[in-house]
């Protein structure tokens, strides 16, 4: 079954699954496992680092009663904060046959968040998953159908959509006004990330600690030795668990350039780009290597220094770099910029000093938002478990976004224009390209099944 697409998206859930007849967020929310405070029970599916903080942010709105990661240590840590009251385990799969969880966090590395939130939802457990939330773009196939045949609620970490004092829901409201012009173009600048060099290596192999579950972290990615440098942040720069840079922060800015440029409905993307792999030799098989078919030194491998194009269906483009750190949004009239730190351009400036334009942009917010809790992404997550609303950052959109970002990957490693077709999904004549929209994965972590 192929990701329904806007104008094919009733008809494709109506055929696939007869009795899901509206869209998963107006289902019924299940019967509860709320503690006596009347909070929802909230589990944390890896603990470290980010899944550490949106962990912890999920239990100043619920009750934590375990957590799951491969790495000891950090689960630990983790429920050391709630005085004996967070249960810990290791396998993941523990905590989805309890039976009293009502939520989960997931915030392993990317290679596992499609696994871990198909099996949740159909637990019957809503899900908040950090970003990117699917490995490939067969993944993007498998969780969109999980999601539609159990009706959970469920939420990406792009966090963009709600926070930052709305800035980037702002610049949308005004791309999407026609202020800027009638044909837009977005650029992604990305930055460089806070870590090691991306194309350090080659790295030691080494014992694996007692404290780790090596084979289980590894899940559906090629058997490989305990290596320091594949966890922790630093697993960002491996092909074998994520997408690198593009995948990691350009799906932050990606989702939000889709959105503003009316990408959602495209259902033809042309992708063309060139990328730097420091990684991965000038002679490998591409798709022999992420199948776990040829070995490579042990270093990083993802683009260190990239640029790609993204061609809409509507004459828009978006362009993804490796340079700053923000999104510039123009068309032939004007130009705005918007970061974190905030939103700036002419047009803002005029915004600003008018109270009918700044009353208008207030209130485009709220249209675009549906006047769902904003300043808190956690808060959303929680808002729609109890309403069943759709999440500000709900599966689809977050897919187009995301689904772009691996097509990008794909052309770098191919180095040539790819088109991809959503209503075949596929790349248009080209069997390579083909081949790398999914990958062999390992039981029993299949998400296909």
């Amino acid at each position: 079954m192929r990701v329904p697409t806007r104008r094919n998206f009733l008809q494709q859930c109506s055929a696939a699954a007869p009795a899901v007849l509206v869209p998963y967020w107006f289902t019924s929310s299940r019967s509860r496992a709320a503690g006596p405070n009347g909070k929802l029970n909230v589990a944390s599916i890896g603990v470290g680092g980010r899944g550490r903080g949106i962990g912890h942010k999920a239990g100043k709105l619920g009750n934590v009663i375990a957590c799951a990661d491969v790495n000891r240590q950090h689960a630990e840590k983790f429920a050391a904060k709630y005085g004996g009251k967070c249960q810990i385990y290791s396998d993941y799969r523990d905590i989805l046959a309890r039976g009293d969880v009502d939520v989960i966090t997931c915030g392993t590395p990317d290679h596992w968040h499609t696994k871990i939130a198909i099996d949740a939802m159909r637990a019957g457990i809503d899900v908040y998953c950090e970003k990117p939330l699917t490995l490939t773009l067969a993944e993007s196939q498998h969780i969109t159908r999980v999601a539609e045949e159990t009706g959970r609620v469920l939420q990406v970490g792009t966090q963009q959509r709600s926070e930052y004092s709305q800035f980037f829901i702002k610049a949308i409201a005004i791309a999407q006004s026609g202020r800027l012009g009638d044909k837009l173009r977005a650029t992604c600048s990305l930055g460089q990330p806070n870590s090691a060099d991306m194309d350090s290596g080659p790295f030691a192999f080494q014992p694996t600690p007692d404290f780790m579950d090596w084979d289980l972290y590894l899940g559906q990615a090629p058997p490989v030795d305990y290596c320091a440098e594949r966890t922790t942040y630093d697993f960002r720069w491996w092909l074998e668990y994520s997408g690198g840079q593009i995948t990691d922060w350009g799906v932050h800015h990606t989702d939000i350039a889709f959105w503003a440029l009316n990408g959602m409905n495209s259902n033809t993307i042309e992708v063309r780009g060139s990328g730097l792999f420091p990684g991965l030799p000038y002679t490998v098989n591409i798709i022999e290597f992420l199948n776990g078919r040829e070995k490579l030194p042990n270093q990083f491998n993802v683009p260190t220094e990239f640029t790609c194009v993204i061609e809409l269906e509507n004459g828009n483009s978006i362009e993804i770099n490796n340079q700053g750190n923000e999104i510039i949004l123009e068309g032939e009239l004007e130009k705005i910029r918007v970061n974190r730190g905030g939103l700036t351009g002419k047009l803002v400036e005029k915004i600003e000093k008018s109270p009918s334009d700044t009353r208008w942009l207030n209130e485009e917010v709220q249209k675009l938002t549906r006047g769902l809790p904003l300043d808190n992404h956690m808060l959303n997550f929680f808002h729609c478990v109890d309403t069943r609303e759709k999440p500000i950052s709900d599966l689809w959109t977050h897919l187009a976004g995301m689904n772009a970002c691996h097509m990008a990957n794909i052309a770098m490693l191919l180095k040539r224009r790819v088109v991809f077709d959503y209503d075949r999904y596929e790349f248009r004549n080209d069997a390579e390209a083909n081949q790398l929209i999914s990958r062999v994965q390992r039981d029993p972590w299949r998400t296909d099944t």
